[in-house]
């Protein structure tokens, strides 16, 4: 069938035009809403409000400078911030000009920061201006960085490679919309897992991908234009990026930003701008509901109180239903290769299946699998693979291990699971997590629910570590809510009422804080380093 857009004697419509109608652009989703909804908020941050006329304008003016310092189309811009309104207007920026954000991952050490940004060729940086001492030693590590611009008024010249501020670097540049041929398998992001077994990994995901994900999301979590999303996790999480950014943009919703985790501070938010939607770890629900601030506080405007990365014993969703009485109070799950989420708890599972990660998302496919790459039935237990137009194109500069995430036509998750009758994806562990004791595997998650199900325990980790009688000794650590004590041997019997006896721990640390990536993450091979001898005169 010949082309409909061609002819015997040439193309009838050059290829800008024919990409701008039909492509799939991230930079779009911006564009589209600030028709829609000129005057509406998009982003309020702190005190300041940004209307989407506004800042879709200000996403044309960044893209059209940043293509007037030379940057090619697939560059990376590296963009390193807090929770701030400077942080959308990059990543949209990006987007609109066919560049490649990568936002920092503020919770890695300044070598792990300049590892990334070498390994991304990071042409140019942008740093909100209060992290300069930070950022300060960076450019003369990064040899293939040249300029870095700050938000703020303050440009820094006497850091090097400092060329001024965003605003100076936008003044003049035209808030027409940017207009270059974007494919839609391009990558527009560049984000870094947290590098919890070995250095951290870039993961390159495309607009298309980015896109399905926030249409995905916005239909699973039912958002509307009238949607007010606290966001107070980090936005170089992919978690909050593309789970709650695009969709709530996308849909015309307003983005609630704030910078760090207070909870009195959280709640007075909360209250104020009526905020509808919320994404917390179960730790800082236990704070928010725990500050005497909050006790008298108006939570009625929650419908959605969203949780992630920990299991959440009965007791405490009960008490966050009763602090939030009109919200569903639901899990999401996914991981950076895959844009989450991937699944979702559905309102009427958020009791009869409280402890499942829920059910597939829109447009994603998900099945159990053995280590022969044979799809397993209902029931049984194994590794959880996707498929989904929302997988990443790859890992940066990793072949060999891009093509073992894609074994047998899958991406394989590292994750074990099974799967109901319902489709609800029950998690085990995390592959690497498996404690193999005494020739019996343990889910330390299992473990994990038993000893947080216990009144006096807030959180809990569980691990492996070298046992010459076990192979692996079952490990736990806890931290006690504010105020609790007990000892370890009647946390131990509280296990031996609900577990099988191999999987009762064999020691119980008591700690004040665990180790953690910048998204909260429990890092236990940082835990499995630090308490390898444990067992050594046993």
């Amino acid at each position: 069938m010949q082309d409909p857009v061609s002819s015997a004697t040439g193309t009838l419509i050059d290829d800008l035009q024919l990409n701008l109608i039909h492509r799939v652009c991230v930079g779009d989703i911006l564009t589209r809403s600030a028709d829609l909804y000129p005057t509406r908020p998009a982003v309020i941050d702190g005190e300041g409000t940004v209307t989407y006329r506004e800042l879709n304008e200000n996403a044309n003016r960044l893209g059209h400078a940043l293509l007037s310092q030379g940057l090619n189309q697939g560059d990376v811009v590296g963009v390193m911030a807090r929770n701030c309104a400077e942080m959308l207007l990059s990543y949209f920026a990006c987007a609109k000009a066919g560049l490649i954000c990568s936002p920092v991952n503020l919770a890695l050490r300044g070598e792990e920061i300049a590892y990334c940004l070498n390994d991304a060729e990071a042409r140019l940086l942008i740093v909100e201006g209060s992290l300069a001492p930070s950022a300060a030693d960076l450019p003369a590590h990064l040899p293939r960085l040249e300029k870095v611009f700050w938000t703020g008024d303050d440009p820094h010249g006497d850091i090097a490679k400092s060329a001024g501020t965003l605003n100076e670097l936008m003044a003049g540049a035209s808030p027409a919309e940017v207009e270059v041929v974007i494919g839609d398998r391009d990558a527009v992001q560049l984000l870094y897992t947290s590098g919890t077994t070995a250095a951290p990994k870039g993961v390159l995901t495309s607009h298309l991908a980015v896109s399905f994900t926030a249409l995905s999301a916005a239909l699973t979590s039912g958002l509307t234009p009238d949607a007010v999303a606290l966001l107070n996790l980090p936005l170089f999480h992919c978690a909050m990026l593309n789970g709650m950014v695009t969709p709530v943009l996308a849909t015309g919703g307003t983005l609630v930003l704030m910078k760090d985790f207070d909870p009195a501070a959280v709640g007075e938010v909360i209250e104020r701008r009526r905020v509808t939607t919320t994404v917390f770890l179960p730790v800082m629900y236990e704070a928010l509901m725990a500050h005497p601030a909050n006790k008298q506080r108006d939570m009625s405007s929650i419908t959605r109180a969203v949780y992630a990365m920990a299991p959440m014993p009965e007791e405490r969703l009960k008490a966050i239903h009763n602090f939030f009485p009109n919200a569903d109070v639901v899990l999401g799950s996914g991981q950076t290769e895959f844009t989450p989420p991937t699944c979702f708890q559905r309102p009427e599972h958020q009791w009869s299946k409280a402890a499942s990660w829920g059910t597939a998302t829109a447009m994603t496919r998900v099945g159990i699998m053995d280590e022969q790459g044979n799809l397993l039935p209902r029931g049984e237990t194994g590794e959880i693979v996707y498929r989904g137009p929302q997988v990443m194109n790859g890992y940066l500069n990793l072949p060999e291990q891009t093509a073992e995430s894609f074994k047998y036509g899958w991406f394989h998750s590292g994750d074990v699971a099974w799967i109901d009758e319902d489709g609800a994806i029950w998690f085990t562990d995390r592959k690497k997590d498996v404690i193999k004791s005494g020739g019996e595997n343990v889910a330390s998650i299992e473990v994990e629910r038993c000893l947080m199900e216990h009144p006096a325990v807030t959180e809990a980790a569980v691990i492996g570590l070298p046992h010459s009688r076990w192979g692996e000794a079952v490990t736990a650590a806890v931290v006690l809510k504010d105020g609790s004590e007990i000892t370890e041997q009647a946390l131990l019997e509280h296990c031996r009422q609900t577990l099988s006896g191999f999987k009762v721990p064999k020691a119980i640390r008591f700690e004040t804080e665990f180790p953690r990536t910048g998204t909260g993450k429990i890092q236990k091979h940082v835990m499995r380093r630090q308490w390898q001898d444990t067992y050594n005169n046993a």
